[in-house]
């Protein structure tokens, strides 16, 4: 089976590629997809910028869909996690949505050199070859877990003569690829697309930490090209005594280092460039957390949110010093 490129989409295009990527997400089919978020719904504000995409490429798609994001805060982030969504989409055998928007899609933006490493290789992930296909005493499964991770074995097209062939398209099939609407059948597939999504938490890109100079207990997460402003109102905010340790999603699904982060903090703050605090509610969604203890700053005028706007609205959350004194040791205990 190939991999598919979809072209870049303006935030509508997304919606017109729905139905597709829920067939790639069933079917198992790898593609990628750029999608250059813009104020919206419909047309909107078609020459501003927003992250106003969240849900819709999280969860695109009808039924039970998840996808894969990769949100890069600049132009190198852009250029190399297009290069390792296609690495991702042959390993985890699903669509990978690379979450730009048109700040970073228009506008002029400083970043280190773009640097192209001419010996890379690409990762297909897990293909049977047909030597493979010819050692193989049973007959050949597309949708076999043999590894137990939800990630298939699969054939690309010409690997062999008679071996590895099979017929898939967007209805429900048993592990053989043989359609089927055996509600067994079905639940075991489903299960195992979740047991899939659930390993791409360790594939997809890290999240960046940043640690205040002082201990807190508040925290705030951002994400994408809000990535200069939120560290620059960090640096306004510890400038007036008010200090936050901060995390910069970089990937979705969540891996367990953003439920650590938050789960160590009393307070977090989750800027979002969208009206309805997308990344927010996502994370309480995927992440099971309590919704009093993250709080929102969100910026959605189609304009690049300002360091001055997000730390104006953090201070008047937290009013005075927010700075966690430390716990003085007792006599003998190990640090």
């Amino acid at each position: 089976m190939a991999r598919a490129l979809l072209p870049p989409l303006l935030a509508p295009g997304l919606s017109l590629m729905s139905e597709f990527l829920g067939l790639a997400y069933f079917a198992e089919v790898p593609a990628v997809l750029f999608d250059i978020q813009r104020a919206g719904p419909s047309t909107g504000m078609p020459t501003r910028t927003q992250q106003s995409d969240i849900f819709a490429a999280a969860y695109a798609s009808h039924g039970d869909t998840k996808h894969v994001l990769l949100i890069p805060s600049d132009p190198k982030e852009c250029f190399e996690m297009s290069a390792e969504s296609f690495n991702l989409a042959d390993r985890l055998q699903t669509p990978i949505i690379l979450m730009s928007d048109l700040d970073l899609g228009m506008n002029d933006n400083l970043c280190e050199p773009l640097e192209w490493d001419d010996e890379r290789a690409y990762d297909r992930g897990k293909v049977f070859s047909k030597e493979d296909l010819d050692d193989m005493s049973e007959r050949y499964g597309r949708y076999l877990d043999i590894d137990g991770d939800g990630i298939c074995y699969r054939t690309l097209p010409g690997i062999h003569p008679d071996k590895g062939a099979f017929f898939t398209r967007g209805t429900s099939r048993d592990e053989y690829a043989i359609y089927t609407e055996s509600g067994e059948a079905y639940v075991r597939n489903m299960e195992r697309l979740s047991k899939k999504f659930e390993t791409a938490k360790d594939l997809v890109p890290a999240p960046q930490l940043h640690e205040a100079k002082k201990a807190t207990r508040d925290g705030m997460i951002f994400y994408g090209s809000s990535n200069n402003a939120c560290l620059e109102a960090l640096d306004i905010l510890a400038a007036d005594g008010l200090h936050l340790n901060a995390m910069r999603i970089r990937g979705f699904p969540f891996s367990k280092e953003v439920t650590d982060f938050i789960e160590r903090h009393d307070r977090v703050f989750v800027i979002d460039q969208n009206r309805d605090a997308q990344m927010r509610k996502l994370l309480i969604i995927e992440c099971e957390l309590n919704p009093r203890k993250m709080l929102s700053y969100t910026h959605f005028d189609g304009m690049p949110m300002t360091a001055l706007g997000a730390a104006k609205h953090i201070a008047s959350v937290l009013g005075g010093s927010n700075v966690t004194p430390l716990r003085k040791k007792k006599a003998g205990e190990k640090a």
